[in-house]
């Protein structure tokens, strides 16, 4: 399962963020560091179900569609320093290194300082929040590297071994990929045993930059300034304009049968009778998705999943005829896999054995014989055929 990070500085709202993606309760309040342990739900990208394509009924998928589990890490607020150990700087990059993607929640009202306490609308700016983010990321994996990159160097340059390959291997557990680690030194441009300290910041720089693809969910966006949210989607990154108090409002009021609501919708249906209070809320909600699109809860997953991860749905299959499971259920799995995965690839992914033993497949669309090097598109279905 993709595991995505909630990151930012504290009181910027990933704890309401993480609720309303996931209606787990946890502690929400507004004062620094309310997340010490990382909270860990299931939030869902949102996606158009196939069904609808092949004129059939699966069964799972919601007025057609069809929401994939996704992990979601809520940790605790980043504070300037954290690299250096500082808050629970050490506790809280030790477990973004488990994501795949970053949502980095940004409280785009400017209603809180650098370190999460609270002062007026508009007397922060939000943007410095973004860089300090990255600057943060950046020296910590500065300070990974620069434990040992003299030994480092000193290997690779007296053993005579591949440094993309050696240095891909010293940082274990981080997630990088050799592509990844040729990628960051190309842009330095040096042989490891020349690299300075500025040169091995530049290195840290751009691995992060390649690792840890992030989308900025501009927060609070039903109180920012006008003004701040134009300054956020000015800069060269993917941000989404996102009120989680509004979104955590509708699931909580769609789950009390109050509105139709799916997250994701632009819009809501009105099902019970509404006090004053109730109304002002849900008219104040509704123009706020008028001019966004939605709350932005839904938007800031599926953006980061689906394109800035670059991932796809497909749908495997037994008998491509009924497009259903050796049981008749139809559409049973919807497998999220990255642009360009093989259908070989993703028998490994069904089933280590299946990978193995696999001698073709078929696609179910179009009833034709697809070998093991055919990369597999968005919302393909797919029968695997394997010697087990």
């Amino acid at each position: 399962m993709i595991e995505i990070g909630l990151a930012g500085k504290p009181n910027a709202g990933k704890s309401t963020f993480f609720k309303s993606a996931t209606l787990i309760d946890v502690a929400i309040a507004n004062y620094p560091f309310t997340t010490i342990e990382p909270n860990v739900g299931i939030a869902y990208v949102r996606t158009r179900c196939v069904c609808r394509e092949l004129g059939i009924e699966c069964g799972k998928c919601v007025d057609g569609w069809r929401f994939i589990p996704v992990k979601l890490i809520d940790v605790a607020g980043l504070v300037p320093g954290a690299h250096e150990g500082r808050g629970l700087g050490n506790e809280f990059l030790d477990n973004l290194r488990q994501a795949e993607g970053i949502i980095h929640v940004v409280d785009a009202s400017g209603s809180t300082d650098e370190e999460g306490n609270e002062v007026g609308v508009g007397e922060h700016d939000p943007v410095e929040d973004v860089k300090f983010l990255r600057e943060e990321l950046d020296m910590w994996l500065f300070g990974i590297l620069k434990r040992n990159w003299n030994k480092i160097a000193r290997r690779i340059h007296l053993e005579r071994r591949d440094p993309a390959k050696f240095i891909t291997e010293q940082l274990a557990g981080l997630g990088f990929e050799e592509w990844m680690v040729k990628k960051a030194l190309r842009v330095v441009g040096k042989g490891v045993h020349e690299f300075s300290d500025e040169d091995l910041k530049v290195f840290a720089k751009e691995l992060r930059k390649v690792r840890m693809k992030m989308v900025i969910a501009a927060n609070k966006a039903d109180k920012a300034p006008d003004e701040l949210i134009k300054r956020l989607l000015s800069l060269d990154e993917t941000v989404i304009p996102t009120s989680a108090y509004y979104e955590l409002a509708l699931r909580l009021a769609s789950k009390n049968g109050y509105i139709k609501y799916l997250p994701g919708d632009e819009d809501f249906e009105v099902l019970k009778p509404l006090n004053e209070k109730q109304k002002r809320l849900l008219d104040d909600i509704r123009a706020f998705m008028k001019k966004y699109g939605g709350t932005g809860v839904q938007k800031a997953i599926n953006t980061l999943v689906f394109d800035v991860l670059g991932y796809i749905v497909v749908y495997p299959v037994e008998d491509e005829n009924k497009f259903t499971d050796s049981k008749g259920n139809v559409l049973p799995d919807a497998f999220l896999v990255k642009k360009g995965t093989t259908v070989r690839e993703l028998a490994y992914k069904i089933h280590t054995e299946i990978g193995e033993s696999f001698i073709y497949a078929i696609d179910a669309k179009r009833k034709v014989r697809i070998g093991e090097d055919y990369e597999l598109k968005h919302n393909d279905v797919v029968k695997i055929v394997s010697a087990k």
